[in-house]
């Protein structure tokens, strides 16, 4: 659905960059300076687009329809029968290093249309539903049946493009497409899995190992069922069902709700409204230091009628029912707060269990190259 300067890492430094003016944001479409220092939340009003939402198994974090930025016209050119040639494709090794600069040069966008319209769908940045898209194709694995996963990137496909908990995710896809052209021979499952690293790391996040394998599929004939992702209307029971099925355990889970410091909801999407926090696109530990150090009251969304929590102090910022029904579970909470401790042992954490989860069920031989990408705001 959303995600830091090694040498400025001290507390102090972090929160004053927390609250950001939104003026200040739009005074650089695209530069390459680590975004805790450029930007907070925006609060106007969000165009039609998703976030980061990890539990948002339902209608959420944006529209099944894309914005397109992006057509492509073909002329067709035949030959005469007589003139029948057989066409080889030549095939190159894919500089997987060259793919990550690219994603990162369009995390903030230097054209001026693209930018305008990202900046108000995503607080100025499209990492949070890279994330996002990550998380999405890689979370419906079902360790049993062996089915799921990032391999064969099946949400191209009806039925699992219209799934309620892939609103929104056409925009992040077709954002990428411009990429899977200019790198043809990389899959769409590790491209799209690549961008959720990348948006990690540059959103201020740990390194997090990834390796290539996955293979497309032709159609849509292994969608997965609807329902195999998380509804953040419903509590910690629900939760473990999920994520046990795919084979985490609750530290890993904890884990993985840490991606909530990215991104926001949208009421239109999820029926939810708000970020997790006040800077939505800085990947750090204080999504667990919010949800444990303010006071959480409920709240009615007006435009939907959906009941979320939001901070006392500051009622921009939300959690949502299954954040709060998992904070208040004892062996949950012990994870949460840990996390809220260290940030160092949250990152460390994290970029293990993201890891597993994006390559949940991808046949690989053993002998694939493991990658460790250098944050360009690094």
């Amino acid at each position: 659905m959303a995600s830091f300067l090694r040498a400025a890492r001290t507390t102090s430094a972090r929160r004053s960059t927390l609250f950001v003016a939104t003026a200040s944001v739009a005074a650089a479409p695209r530069a390459r300076i680590a975004p805790q220092f450029t930007r907070g939340y925006a609060t106007g009003e969000q165009k039609k687009g998703g976030s980061g939402g990890l539990f948002l198994g339902l209608a959420a974090l944006g529209a099944a329809g894309g914005y397109y930025y992006y057509s492509t016209t073909q002329d067709v050119k035949t030959k005469p029968a007589a003139a029948k040639e057989t066409k080889t494709l030549d095939t190159k090794p894919i500089d997987y290093n060259e793919v990550y600069q690219a994603i990162a040069d369009i995390l903030e966008d230097n054209d001026i249309l693209t930018w305008l319209h990202y900046r108000s769908y995503d607080d100025g940045s499209l990492g949070p539903v890279f994330v996002r898209l990550a998380w999405h194709a890689s979370g419906t694995y079902d360790v049993e049946t062996k089915t799921g996963g990032s391999n064969g990137a099946t949400m191209r496909f009806q039925p699992e493009s219209l799934h309620a908990a892939n609103n929104g995710l056409a925009i992040a896809r077709d954002r990428l497409e411009p990429i899977k052209k200019k790198f043809p021979e990389i899959s769409y499952g590790d491209l799209w899995t690549l961008a959720g690293v990348c948006a990690v790391q540059e959103l201020g996040g740990p390194t997090v190992p990834w390796r290539a394998g996955r293979q497309d599929v032709e159609d849509g004939k292994t969608c997965t069922p609807d329902g195999r992702l998380p509804d953040a209307g419903q509590g910690e029971r629900h939760i473990r069902d999920i994520f046990y099925r795919m084979g985490f355990d609750d530290q890993e889970i904890v884990a993985l709700a840490g991606a909530h410091s990215l991104g926001r909801c949208h009421p239109d999407r999820s029926g939810f409204e708000g970020p997790w926090q006040e800077a939505p696109t800085v990947f750090s530990n204080e999504y667990y230091k919010a949800l444990r150090d303010r006071k959480w009251v409920k709240k009615t969304v007006k435009a939907s009628g959906a009941q979320q929590w939001v901070d006392k102090k500051n009622p921009d910022v939300m959690m949502l029912p299954a954040e709060i029904a998992m904070y208040n579970d004892k062996g949950f909470k012990k994870f949460f707060n840990e996390y809220a401790d260290s940030e160092e042992k949250f990152f460390t954490d994290f970029s293990k269990v993201f890891n597993k989860l994006l390559e949940l069920g991808v046949p690989f031989k053993g002998d694939e190259k493991v990658y460790h990408f250098k944050a360009t705001t690094a």
